[in-house]
């Protein structure tokens, strides 16, 4: 991939975006250096790893921290023969080890999760060595064990014994002193890591031992007793050996270490690799970035594409990014992308060709899940006026360079890009040239959009077969760009439009027309009458399909409402039916019982209540035990039914009177005054305000007085 595409698409500013998100340093400066990956193989890996990284961050399963501090200075001094690494390096090392043991045990139990960075996991050799090494030697706070040695412990262990003579020696003389009044209130002090004596000036004789310093005002001598200073001594010998036998354990821990200096580097790049695909995860979390499905038959289809720097730059300022849908494919190779000024064209070409470079340097890109990608070979741009001061190079001269290297390189695995093709000559002979570039970029199956306002490759574009037209819509009344890119026609370039909203004369516009060819003026008029046109046609298709949508909806819910009441009117029938032959029945009891009440014949009640239940019996079909136990079950149903609905009709009525309740106590109470009429809030007789004190009002009913709160009462009318 040429550095100018790269320059031209805005690349290094995403690869800044993604470095700011790593959590390394070394992580940082080789985000910046991504470039798009040659094989296809390594290329599919890094997608995938990326595209696990980002499930990561919305599930369960979250990857371990990999964060480092980068040991390029002891992997240099490792190389080098004879070199001690410091105790720091040490503890460098042993925490990049620490972190490749915790990635790799972790990528091996959630490895169905994230097969490629198991795969990736297992392309370094885990060595549980370097980190023993470090341990025996090394504690977590990173200072050097006791037991590194043991002529270290026995050297440790005489500096304590002589560090304890030491305190006692100077207790001792502390003590002797301080009877004496020599010392001043302060006692004792520290100098060189020392305890000393606070002593007066005026008594510095009277005190044996070193001088190791004085105050500021020269009031205080600071003394080191006599019995301290021969321990003293011991103890420096003591520490100096000390040091050499550290220095001696280091060198040999170094030389342990030093063989593995090669895998030291390749733990290293694995966490560098780990933070870059981290960095890229967030960076597609923050764009809603997704891997698209690969096309093998060189299929490129981008829906609801997003510029990423555009995307983030609107979500900051909270403000609204059009996205963009193309296609490109076998049968459309080609489009000409047309229209006015601002309208949104360059952007759309960036879109394409900046979203292309970041999915082949293993970036998610913001497009919607549908959508399909493939790989290109070569992508070669030409956006914006690229003079060059230095060669003595114009617009056009540069221009025509970049034209003869699409020559060269141009063909089927080849997309191009190109801004105002044609322009920075003669219309007509600039024109013509283009043409006959597109031409050739046409014949060799060669992928590509350019933009362009010239009518003779809006011209060609609908002759070409396999070559399509395509305009940034424009609202032709307001003037204003919808930023929306509309396939299968040419745009105009709304040219005298935009001027008259600009300010410009009318009768100047008119002048300008009469200036040019006449054709030219009715092929873009035409241009533009279809484009407002397909517009209209746009947005009454856009309506009605909103119109249809809300009427099969409708259509669907009155159906199944109709389905319902049906349903509820048969359970309701059959109760009702149910209902009427048990009170008929009632009925007939009751008249048996009636007359056996009278005459108190028993014989004739039974005859009666068998002759009843006979006529019934006959009346009924013989069931099955099954067939009755499904009749009960479905009684039981339609009974239960009722009452649900009775349940649901009182829970209505309880919800509506609690908000009226509420929306009563929440009413402003009224401002009531003499003479007001009004009544109790639960009553019906209404009365009117005779005196008012202490929220206390006396109404007058006429009849009678009664003396009631005020927050009792409601207003009926005010006094006149």
């Amino acid at each position: 991939m040429h550095k100018k595409t790269l320059q031209d698409l805005e690349f290094h500013t995403v690869l800044q975006q993604v470095a700011a998100r790593c959590t390394t340093e070394l992580g940082k400066e080789l985000a910046l250096q991504i470039t798009p990956i040659q094989q296809k193989n390594t290329l599919l890996d890094t997608l995938g790893q990326t595209s696990e990284y980002v499930s990561s961050l919305i599930s369960d399963n979250k990857i371990p921290n990999h964060h480092f501090d980068h040991i390029n200075a002891e992997l240099k001094l490792l190389k080098i023969e004879n070199t001690t690494l410091e105790l720091i390096g040490f503890r460098r090392i042993a925490s990049i080890c620490l972190s490749i043991s915790t990635h790799k045990k972790f990528f091996k139990k959630f490895k169905e999760y994230f097969p490629n960075l198991y795969n990736f996991s297992e392309s370094v050799d885990l060595n549980v060595e370097i980190p023993s090494l470090i341990n025996q030697v090394i504690d977590k706070y990173g200072e050097i064990k006791d037991g590194a040695s043991p002529k270290l412990a026995s050297i440790r262990q005489n500096i304590n014994e002589v560090r304890v003579k030491i305190n006692q020696s100077f207790t001792s003389a502390l003590n002797t002193y301080q009877s004496s009044d020599y010392l001043d209130e302060i006692r004792e002090s520290v100098v060189e890591n020392r305890r000393v004596l606070a002593v007066k000036s005026m008594y510095r004789k009277k005190i044996k031992g070193t001088v190791m310093g004085t105050s500021k005002t020269g009031s205080i001598i600071y003394i080191e007793p006599e019995a301290t200073l021969k321990y003293s001594r011991i103890c420096n010998n003591l520490e100096f050996d000390e040091k050499e036998e550290i220095q001696r354990i280091l060198n040999q821990l170094t030389n342990n270490i030093r063989p593995y200096s090669y895998l030291l580097s390749d733990y290293q790049n694995f966490l560098t690799h780990i933070d870059i695909t981290a960095a890229k995860a967030k960076y597609a979390s923050e764009l809603n970035a997704i891997l698209p499905k690969i096309s093998e038959d060189r299929t490129l289809f981008l829906r609801d594409a997003y510029h990423p720097l555009l995307y983030l730059n609107n979500k900051l300022k909270k403000e609204k990014t059009y996205p963009q849908t193309i296609e490109l494919h076998p049968e459309n190779r080609i489009i000409v992308i047309s229209g006015p000024n601002a309208g949104g064209k360059s952007i759309t070409l960036k879109t394409i060709g900046l979203l292309q470079v970041m999915f082949q340097s293993g970036l998610l890109i913001p497009v919607h899940e549908r959508s399909t990608i493939c790989f290109f070979d070569k992508i070669l741009t030409d956006i914006g006026d690229n003079q060059s001061i230095e060669n003595h190079l114009s617009t056009y001269s540069y221009r025509l360079k970049n034209m003869n290297t699409f020559l060269r390189k141009c063909n089927e695995k080849t997309m191009f890009l190109i801004d105002e093709f044609g322009t920075g000559s003669d219309p007509e002979l600039g024109g013509a040239l283009a043409e006959a570039f597109l031409e050739v970029f046409y014949e060799r199956n060669s992928y590509g959009v350019i933009t362009t306002h010239y009518a003779n490759l809006k011209a060609l574009a609908n002759e070409l077969p396999h070559a399509t037209n395509a305009n940034m819509r424009f609202n032709a009344k307001t003037l204003e760009p919808v930023f929306q890119l509309v396939l299968g026609e040419a745009g105009s370039s709304f040219t005298f439009e935009v001027a008259q909203k600009n300010g410009i004369p009318y009768s100047l516009i008119n002048k300008a027309k009469k200036k040019i060819e006449r054709g030219k003026v009715r092929f873009d008029a035409t241009i533009a009458k279809l484009q407002k046109e397909r517009s209209k046609m746009a947005q009454t298709g856009s309506r009605l399909q909103e119109e249809e949508t809300k009427a099969r909806s409708e259509a669907q819910r009155l159906e199944e409402l109709n389905s319902k009441i049906k349903v509820k009117l048969e359970n309701y029938q059959e109760l009702f039916d149910y209902n009427q032959r048990m009170i008929y029945l009632g009925n007939k009891v009751n008249v048996v019982a009636e007359k056996y009440f009278q005459d108190k014949k028993k014989r004739v009640m039974v005859s009666d209540l068998i002759r009843i239940v006979e006529t019934e019996n006959s009346k009924r079909k013989k069931k099955t035990a099954k067939e009755h136990q499904a009749e009960r079950v479905k009684k039981a149903k339609v009974n239960e039914e009722v009452e649900k609905e009775v349940k649901v009709i009182r829970q209505k009525k309880k919800v509506e009177k609690k908000k009226a309740v509420i929306a009563e106590k929440n009413k402003p109470r009224p401002v009531f005054k003499v003479g007001d009429r009004v009544r109790l809030i639960d009553g019906k007789a209404v009365g009117s305000i005779d005196t008012l004190e202490k929220n206390k009002a006396i109404v007058n009913y006429g009849l009678f007085t009664t003396n009631v709160s005020v927050d009792q009462l409601e207003l009926v009318e005010r006094q006149k």
